[in-house]
C-alpha cells in the first residue's frame, strides 16, 4: 500500500530494522482483515498489538533527542495502530484503549474540516465532545492494562481534538436561543444542496424548493436586523464579499454583532451555492473528474455499508477507505485541490470535492461510534436477537397478543439460541469470543419481553373466561 504523500525527513539508519518489522506487522494485519474464511480472533490482534508496542519502545529510545521527527516509520506505525484499533472494534473490545485510536484520528479529520468549512451545527460539536469524553474514560480505565506509550500518544491526540473543539464552540457561543434554530436550518440547507449537487441526475425541483426555504429564512432573519442578501453583482464580486465575511475573529468576540455576521455569511453562502450548482448542474471541471469519481465511489460504498452495517461490516474494512481519503486530503495544497499543472480548482469543484471528502469521513465516524461491542463471531446471534427484540417491542406497542400461542415462534427461536450456550457461554469451537455480556443481556431482555406478553395474554384469557362464565350464569338464572 502506498503511504501518505506527506513530506518526510530521511530515514535514520538505526530505524531501518524498526521499519522492516512494522512493514511485516502491517502486512500481517492486512492479511488478517482480508481473510473471510474465519473471524478475527482476540489473541491474534493482541499479539500484533504487543509487537507494535515493542517497536515503539525501541523507537523512543532512539529518538530521545528528536521526539518530533516524522519519517516513513511514523507513517507505517500510524497504519499499524489504525489497523489494530479497527481490529479491536472487530473483536468486540470497543471500550479498550487501543480501539480509541481510530475514532480519535477520524474526529481530528472531522474537526479540521469543520474549522476549514467555517459552518457547522452545534449538534456536530456535541456529538464529538461526548465521544471524546468516552475516549478519555476508556484510556483512564486502561492505565493498568495498556502501554503508557500508547496512552501518552492517545492523550496528546485527544488534547488536540479538544483544543479545536473549544475553538469551534467559542465561534458559535454568540448564537442566542432564538437564532440557533435558524442557524441550524441554514446549515442543513447548505448540506442538502451539496448532496443534490452530487446526484447522478440533477434534482432541479428539490433545489428550487430549497431556494424557497432560503428566501423564507431570509425574511424571518430580517426581523433580527440581519442584512438581506444582495442579489446584484457578479458571482465573482459576491464570492469576494463572502470571503471577507468568512474572516470572523473569535479572539475578541462581540455578542450580537458576531452572531448576526455569522448567520448573514452563512445565508449568503447558501444563496451563492444555489446559483453555482444550478449553473453547473452537477458537472465538475474535467480537470478534477478523476478525483470526483474516486470520492463519489468511496462515498457511495460507505453509504451502502451504513445501511447493512449490522450484517456485513467488518470494522477493519474501513481502513482502506480511511487511507484513500487521507491521501486525497493530504494531497491538497493550502486547502486547495490542484490539477496536474498545479492550478487550483474553481469554487464549484473545490466545494464539491470537499463535500464528498467530509461526508465520507463523517460516515466512517458514524460507523465507528455505532459499532456494537460484540465480536464478529457472535454478530449473527446478536443481530438475530436485536431483530427479535425489535419485533417483540412492536408487538407490545400494538397491544400485545390475544393468545399465548401467538408467541410460539418467538419462544422457539429464543430457546434455540439459548440452547447454543455451553456452561452459560456462546462458544465458537473452543473459543469464547468477546461480547458475551452484551449477547446474554439482549437474550435475557427478549425472554423478559416474551414473558410479559405471555402473562398479559393469559390474564386477558382468564378475564374473557370469567366474563363468559358470568354471562352464562346470568342467562341460566334468567331462564329459570
Amino acid at each position: 500500500m502506498a503511504d501518505s504523500p506527506a513530506v518526510r525527513i530521511p530515514l535514520d539508519a538505526r530505524e531501518q530494522p524498526i521499519l522492516d518489522k512494522l512493514l511485516a506487522i502491517r502486512t500481517n494485519l492486512e492479511l488478517l482483515k482480508q481473510d473471510r474464511s474465519t473471524y478475527v480472533k482476540s489473541q491474534d490482534v493482541i499479539e500484533y498489538y504487543n509487537q507494535v508496542i515493542e517497536q515503539v519502545v525501541i523507537l523512543n529510545d532512539i529518538r530521545t533527542s528528536k521526539r518530533h521527527e516524522q519519517d516513513r516509520v511514523d507513517t507505517v506505525l500510524d497504519d499499524c495502530f489504525q489497523l489494530i484499533s479497527l481490529a479491536f472494534l472487530t473483536i468486540g473490545k470497543n471500550h479498550e484503549a487501543p480501539a480509541v485510536y481510530s475514532a480519535v484520528s477520524t474526529m481530528k479529520r472531522l474537526l479540521d474540516h469543520l474549522k476549514e468549512a467555517a459552518f457547522f451545527s452545534p449538534n456536530d460539536l456535541e456529538s464529538i465532545k461526548g465521544r471524546l469524553q468516552d475516549c478519555r474514560d476508556y484510556c483512564e480505565r486502561g492505565k493498568e492494562t495498556y502501554s503508557p506509550h500508547l496512552l501518552t500518544l492517545l492523550e496528546a491526540r485527544i488534547q488536540v481534538c479538544e483544543s479545536i473543539l473549544s475553538e469551534l464552540e467559542l465561534s458559535l457561543s454568540h448564537l442566542t436561543p432564538e437564532l440557533r434554530p435558524m442557524y441550524d436550518k441554514l446549515v442543513s440547507i447548505l448540506r442538502t444542496l451539496s448532496a443534490c449537487n452530487t446526484r447522478s441526475k440533477f434534482p432541479t425541483a428539490e433545489v428550487d424548493d430549497l431556494l424557497e426555504q432560503l428566501k423564507e429564512a431570509q425574511a424571518s432573519l430580517a426581523a433580527y436586523g440581519i442584512s438581506p442578501y444582495d442579489s446584484t453583482g457578479s458571482i465573482e464580486e459576491k464570492l469576494a464579499e463572502m470571503t471577507e465575511k468568512l474572516k470572523i475573529s473569535i479572539d475578541h468576540p462581540e455578542p450580537a454583532p458576531e452572531a448576526k455576521s455569522l448567520i448573514e455569511t452563512l445565508l449568503q453562502r447558501c444563496f451563492l451555492w444555489v446559483e453555482l450548482i444550478k449553473r453547473k448542474r452537477g458537472k465538475v471541471d474535467e480537470r478534477f473528474q478523476e478525483t470526483y469519481d474516486k470520492l463519489l465511489d468511496i462515498r457511495n460504498k460507505l453509504e451502502k455499508l451504513s445501511l447493512t452495517q449490522a450484517w456485513s461490516l467488518r470494522e477493519t474494512d474501513l481502513y482502506s477507505y480511511q487511507r484513500q481519503l487521507d491521501r486525497i486530503d493530504e494531497s491538497r495544497v493550502e486547502g486547495n485541490f490542484l490539477d496536474s499543472n498545479g492550478a487550483p480548482a474553481d469554487l464549484h469543484a473545490q466545494r464539491t470535492l470537499l463535500y464528498l471528502l467530509r461526508k465520507s469521513y463523517a460516515i466512517i465516524y458514524h460507523l465507528i461510534v455505532s459499532s456494537e461491542p460484540v465480536s464478529e463471531a457472535l454478530l449473527p446471534i446478536y443481530n438475530q436477537l436485536t431483530t427479535l427484540r425489535r419485533c417483540l417491542l412492536e408487538v407490545k406497542k400494538s397491544g400485545g397478543v390475544s393468545s399465548p400461542r401467538e408467541l410460539y415462534p418467538y419462544s422457539m427461536k429464543l430457546n434455540s439460541i439459548d440452547n447454543m450456550r455451553v456452561d452459560g457461554k456462546f462458544m465458537i469451537g473452543s473459543d469464547i469470543p468477546d461480547g458475551q455480556g452484551s449477547v446474554t443481556t439482549l437474550l435475557e431482555e427478549c425472554f423478559d419481553l416474551a414473558y410479559q406478553l405471555r402473562t398479559e395474554a393469559e390474564a386477558n384469557e382468564s378475564d374473557d373466561s370469567a366474563d363468559e362464565g358470568d354471562a352464562n350464569s346470568y342467562a341460566t338464572t334468567k331462564g329459570e
